[in-house]
């Protein structure tokens, strides 16, 4: 089951108030023109946002898409707090790739890994954020290899791009990727690290969701 903020018009305004960003600095975040963000919470134009700009804003402010009318997700939670002081990190039952359909928000969670916060923080990573997923296959050897479990930043996304290794949506699939950008602006390259698998070296930013930046990585010894 899922459903939606009632005002989510009002819930961004109060996000931006408190963080003290203006209608145009996030028009500009999301690529519209300047006056774009007050019309819609002012004059209801556009009714809603449209997802991809949902993503980004959500990704830029570190708050859950449910915020801004998003599907209110039941079953997922972000990172808590555990005495003394730990961060309890959601392990989710997913994987990327793990094809189409699949999703972060909303998933099963597994269990929880226990993180010291200074050590979250000196990675740079957003605990509020937070997820922990298996990669499946190996597109991202010898970087990450089948069955790694990676630490997911969503608050680390299209907002802040830099070079790196992000989970993303395409076409449809969630997969591991590392993401460059590209010459041109708004273009990005989504590159496997192992040669045997495909790479896209131009793309537009618009067919790529990113879901959040890969800040670290744990695998089993074999």
């Amino acid at each position: 089951m899922s459903d939606h903020v009632a005002d989510p018009r009002a819930a961004l305004d109060r996000l931006l108030t408190d963080k003290g960003i203006d209608y145009a600095r996030l028009s500009q975040v999301i690529g519209r023109n300047p006056a774009y963000i007050q019309q819609y919470i002012k004059r209801g134009s556009p009714r809603r946002l449209a997802e991809q700009d949902r993503a980004r804003i959500a990704a830029y402010l570190g708050v859950s898409e449910a915020l801004l009318g998003g599907p209110v997700q039941r079953v997922a939670t972000p990172a808590r707090v555990r005495g003394p002081g730990m961060i309890l990190v959601p392990k989710l039952a997913i994987g990327a790739s793990a094809g189409a359909g699949a999703s972060v928000e909303g998933e099963a969670i597994e269990g929880e890994v226990a993180f010291d916060p200074k050590w979250l923080r000196d990675l740079g990573a957003d605990p509020r954020a937070l997820s922990i997923i298996r990669v499946e296959g190996d597109s991202m050897a010898p970087t990450l290899n089948d069955g790694d479990d990676i630490l997911v930043d969503g608050g680390d996304a299209a907002a802040r791009l830099r070079d790196g290794i992000y989970v993303l949506r395409m076409d449809d699939v969630l997969m591991v990727k590392r993401v460059a950008r590209a010459p041109g602006p708004g273009r990005i390259s989504v590159i496997s690290d192992n040669p045997h698998y495909r790479s896209w070296d131009d793309l537009p930013m618009a067919s790529v969701r990113l879901v959040g930046r890969v800040v670290w990585t744990g695998r089993r010894v074999r």
